[in-house]
Protein backbone atom coordinates (compact mmCIF):
# COMPACT_ATOMS: atom_id res chain seq x y z
CA UNK A 1 0.00 0.00 0.00
CA UNK A 2 1.51 3.63 -1.07
CA UNK A 3 0.16 6.86 0.93
CA UNK A 4 1.88 10.01 1.02
CA UNK A 5 0.77 13.78 -0.01
CA UNK A 6 -0.61 14.65 -3.55
CA UNK A 7 3.11 14.72 -5.50
CA UNK A 8 4.92 12.38 -3.34
CA UNK A 9 5.14 10.19 -6.70
CA UNK A 10 2.31 7.46 -5.17
CA UNK A 11 0.80 6.45 -8.91
CA UNK A 12 4.63 6.57 -10.23
CA UNK A 13 5.96 4.85 -8.13
CA UNK A 14 2.94 2.15 -8.19
CA UNK A 15 3.27 2.31 -12.12
CA UNK A 16 6.65 1.15 -11.52
CA UNK A 17 6.58 -1.12 -8.90
CA UNK A 18 3.99 -3.10 -11.47
CA UNK A 19 6.10 -2.86 -14.25
CA UNK A 20 8.64 -4.27 -13.00
CA UNK A 21 7.62 -7.11 -11.48
CA UNK A 22 5.65 -8.14 -14.43
CA UNK A 23 9.50 -7.84 -16.73
CA UNK A 24 10.57 -10.12 -13.75
CA UNK A 25 7.85 -12.79 -15.35
CA UNK A 26 5.77 -12.28 -11.58
CA UNK A 27 1.88 -11.22 -12.24
CA UNK A 28 1.36 -7.36 -10.96
CA UNK A 29 -1.32 -4.93 -10.84
CA UNK A 30 -1.95 -1.55 -9.65
CA UNK A 31 -5.18 -0.65 -8.20
CA UNK A 32 -6.08 2.96 -7.47
CA UNK A 33 -8.66 4.22 -4.60
CA UNK A 34 -9.50 7.96 -5.28
CA UNK A 35 -11.75 10.09 -3.95
CA UNK A 36 -12.92 11.86 -6.84
CA UNK A 37 -11.63 15.35 -5.44
CA UNK A 38 -10.32 16.64 -8.19
CA UNK A 39 -13.77 15.86 -10.44
CA UNK A 40 -15.46 17.44 -7.29
CA UNK A 41 -13.58 20.87 -7.56
CA UNK A 42 -13.69 20.54 -11.35
CA UNK A 43 -17.60 20.43 -11.60
CA UNK A 44 -18.19 22.58 -8.28
CA UNK A 45 -16.18 25.12 -10.36
CA UNK A 46 -18.05 24.44 -13.37
CA UNK A 47 -21.73 25.03 -11.25
CA UNK A 48 -19.85 27.87 -9.92
CA UNK A 49 -21.16 26.40 -6.54
CA UNK A 50 -19.19 27.11 -3.56
CA UNK A 51 -18.97 23.05 -2.32
CA UNK A 52 -18.79 23.60 1.79
CA UNK A 53 -16.10 21.67 3.06
CA UNK A 54 -18.42 18.75 5.03
CA UNK A 55 -20.26 18.31 1.83
CA UNK A 56 -17.03 17.68 -0.31
CA UNK A 57 -15.64 15.23 2.38
CA UNK A 58 -18.87 13.27 2.72
CA UNK A 59 -19.06 12.76 -1.10
CA UNK A 60 -14.94 12.01 -1.15
CA UNK A 61 -15.67 9.58 1.57
CA UNK A 62 -18.51 7.81 0.21
CA UNK A 63 -16.53 7.44 -3.34
CA UNK A 64 -13.41 6.44 -1.87
CA UNK A 65 -14.93 3.49 0.64
CA UNK A 66 -16.77 2.46 -2.26
CA UNK A 67 -13.37 2.37 -4.18
CA UNK A 68 -11.31 0.58 -1.47
CA UNK A 69 -14.13 -1.87 -1.06
CA UNK A 70 -13.74 -2.99 -4.67
CA UNK A 71 -9.70 -2.77 -4.35
CA UNK A 72 -10.01 -5.03 -1.27
CA UNK A 73 -12.38 -7.30 -3.51
CA UNK A 74 -10.49 -7.67 -6.14
CA UNK A 75 -6.52 -7.53 -4.19
CA UNK A 76 -8.56 -10.51 -2.20
CA UNK A 77 -8.52 -13.14 -5.23
CA UNK A 78 -5.37 -12.22 -7.02
CA UNK A 79 -1.84 -13.84 -7.59
CA UNK A 80 1.58 -12.11 -7.45
CA UNK A 81 1.89 -8.27 -6.23
CA UNK A 82 -0.81 -6.03 -5.95
CA UNK A 83 0.01 -2.56 -5.29
CA UNK A 84 -2.60 -0.69 -3.39
CA UNK A 85 -2.15 3.33 -4.36
CA UNK A 86 -3.82 4.85 -1.96
CA UNK A 87 -6.77 3.94 0.78
CA UNK A 88 -9.10 5.30 3.64
CA UNK A 89 -6.00 6.35 5.67
CA UNK A 90 -5.66 9.30 2.90
CA UNK A 91 -9.69 10.52 3.89
CA UNK A 92 -8.25 10.51 7.24
CA UNK A 93 -5.61 13.19 6.37
CA UNK A 94 -7.60 15.13 4.23
CA UNK A 95 -10.01 15.28 7.43
CA UNK A 96 -7.70 16.20 9.70
CA UNK A 97 -5.87 19.16 7.54
CA UNK A 98 -9.56 20.45 6.61
CA UNK A 99 -10.25 20.85 10.52
CA UNK A 100 -12.61 18.02 10.61
CA UNK A 101 -13.35 15.80 13.40
CA UNK A 102 -12.50 11.90 11.83
CA UNK A 103 -15.74 10.46 13.18
CA UNK A 104 -16.44 7.49 14.61
CA UNK A 105 -17.03 4.78 11.53
CA UNK A 106 -14.15 6.11 8.51
CA UNK A 107 -11.25 5.76 11.86
CA UNK A 108 -12.35 1.96 12.29
CA UNK A 109 -13.13 1.40 8.54
CA UNK A 110 -9.74 2.61 7.56
CA UNK A 111 -8.11 0.38 10.29
CA UNK A 112 -10.41 -2.70 9.05
CA UNK A 113 -9.78 -2.11 5.90
CA UNK A 114 -5.96 -1.70 5.90
CA UNK A 115 -4.72 -5.43 5.23
CA UNK A 116 -1.49 -5.36 3.11
CA UNK A 117 1.63 -6.86 3.79
CA UNK A 118 3.52 -3.24 3.77
CA UNK A 119 2.14 -0.01 4.12
CA UNK A 120 4.66 2.57 2.84
CA UNK A 121 4.56 6.44 2.98
CA UNK A 122 6.18 8.22 0.30
CA UNK A 123 8.38 10.99 2.00
CA UNK A 124 9.16 14.47 0.46
CA UNK A 125 9.06 18.21 1.56
CA UNK A 126 6.16 19.74 0.45
CA UNK A 127 8.00 21.99 -1.52
CA UNK A 128 9.02 19.35 -3.81
CA UNK A 129 5.64 17.88 -4.14
CA UNK A 130 4.00 21.24 -5.20
CA UNK A 131 6.76 21.76 -8.14
CA UNK A 132 5.86 18.25 -9.11
CA UNK A 133 2.21 19.16 -8.67
CA UNK A 134 2.21 22.02 -10.81
CA UNK A 135 4.36 20.81 -13.39
CA UNK A 136 1.55 17.94 -14.31
CA UNK A 137 -0.62 20.99 -14.42
CA UNK A 138 -3.77 18.74 -13.55
CA UNK A 139 -4.37 20.78 -10.44
CA UNK A 140 -2.91 22.52 -7.45
CA UNK A 141 -2.29 22.55 -3.86
CA UNK A 142 -1.15 25.21 -1.05
CA UNK A 143 2.24 24.88 0.90
CA UNK A 144 -0.11 24.93 3.63
CA UNK A 145 -2.41 22.36 2.92
CA UNK A 146 1.08 20.10 1.91
CA UNK A 147 3.18 20.59 5.23
CA UNK A 148 0.04 19.85 7.26
CA UNK A 149 -0.75 16.63 5.02
CA UNK A 150 2.47 15.56 5.30
CA UNK A 151 2.60 15.93 8.91
CA UNK A 152 -0.52 13.86 9.60
CA UNK A 153 0.91 11.33 7.27
CA UNK A 154 4.31 11.18 9.26
CA UNK A 155 2.48 11.11 12.66
CA UNK A 156 0.32 7.97 11.20
CA UNK A 157 3.39 6.10 10.08
CA UNK A 158 5.14 6.73 13.25
CA UNK A 159 1.92 5.73 14.99
CA UNK A 160 1.26 2.30 12.97
CA UNK A 161 4.86 1.63 12.30
CA UNK A 162 4.44 2.18 8.14
CA UNK A 163 7.61 2.43 6.69
CA UNK A 164 8.24 5.84 5.38
CA UNK A 165 10.62 5.78 2.33
CA UNK A 166 12.22 9.30 0.82
CA UNK A 167 10.64 9.90 -2.52
CA UNK A 168 13.06 12.58 -3.29
CA UNK A 169 15.58 10.14 -5.86
CA UNK A 170 15.08 9.20 -9.04
CA UNK A 171 11.86 6.14 -9.30
CA UNK A 172 14.43 3.62 -9.86
CA UNK A 173 16.06 4.76 -6.77
CA UNK A 174 13.07 5.21 -4.68
CA UNK A 175 12.06 1.08 -5.71
CA UNK A 176 15.15 0.18 -4.34
CA UNK A 177 14.22 2.20 -0.59
CA UNK A 178 10.93 0.49 -0.46
CA UNK A 179 12.32 -3.06 -1.28
CA UNK A 180 15.02 -2.44 1.49
CA UNK A 181 12.12 -1.06 3.70
CA UNK A 182 9.77 -3.50 3.23
CA UNK A 183 11.96 -7.00 3.25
Amino acid sequence: MLLGIDGAGKTTTAATLVAAERQAGGPAIVLHNRSGRRWLARAAARAQVDLPVRWADRIETVLRTANVIVSQARAAHRDGLVVIDRHLVCQLVLREVRGLPPGRVLPWLAVALLRADAVVVLDVPAETAQERILTRAEDHETLTYLRAARSAYLDLARAHGWSVVDATATTEAVLTRIQNATS
